[in-house]
């Protein structure tokens, strides 16, 4: 699929939108940091705060960067906006309304390659921009652009402990099918992340109600056995 403008222009938007929106960048991994530090103490209320995050983030990029920034040089960021508006408002409703979201680190493999992804987002993706000559202002940023939001968000679903709602993934995956196609486009290597991240997200949200069901079930089948050896 053929882009409507080039790389040059691409990364002057973000240039322009980052020296905007400043310091909304250290607000958003402040943001990332308090959801991450909830999840890994057990915090009753983690699963809507963390909910919430998510919820703010991807409004903020639908309306901030797509709609007011991007859509000038991508017409198409109209619609992209209005997807990653609509994602957010079901975080909020799924995640805070309903609070249908929880999440856990545990040593399962799914977790395990959660938190990697979540590294990944915060960490690896700005160091691979800043080596390649994506460097700040010209470089999309954690929490306030729409791919590395959308791998801390395939991040976060893999550390989902019940399970997760199916149409929370539509976009996110939409969006990686999307965004990969202007990577290897433009070369924008850190966006390169994105297929396995959404792997990894997807399979750690699909089964996460699943590997619950089991243990419990488990646990039903071993406590007779465990009473008549009592």
């Amino acid at each position: 699929m053929k882009v409507p403008f080039n790389v040059e222009e691409f990364l002057n938007v973000f240039a322009a939108y980052n020296q905007a929106i400043w310091p909304a960048q250290i607000v958003a991994y402040g943001l990332g940091l308090l959801a991450l530090v909830l999840i890994a103490r057990g915090h009753r209320h983690a699963g809507r705060v963390t909910a919430a995050i998510l919820a703010a983030l991807w409004v903020w990029n639908g309306a901030a960067y797509h709609i007011a920034f991007f859509s000038p040089i991508n017409p198409a960021a109209l619609g992209f906006g209005a997807l990653f508006v609509v994602q957010g408002l079901l975080f909020l409703y799924f995640g805070v309304v309903q609070a249908r979201l929880s999440f856990q680190v545990s040593r399962s493999a799914a977790s395990i390659a959660g938190v990697l992804t979540l590294a990944y987002a915060a960490v690896v993706y700005p160091l691979i921009g800043h080596f390649a000559g994506h460097s700040y202002p010209f470089a999309p940023m954690f929490g306030v652009a729409p791919c590395p939001t959308t791998i801390f968000t395939f991040g976060l679903l893999a550390l989902a402990d019940r399970k997760v709602p199916k149409l929370l993934l539509v976009a996110p995956l939409l969006w990686t099918l999307i965004a990969t196609n202007a990577a290897l486009s433009f070369g924008i290597y850190e966006d390169y992340g994105l297929l396995p991240a959404a792997v990894v997200g997807t399979w750690g949200a699909l089964m996460a109600g699943r590997n619950k069901n089991a243990t419990r079930s488990e646990g039903r089948v071993s406590d007779p056995a465990a009473r008549s050896e009592a």
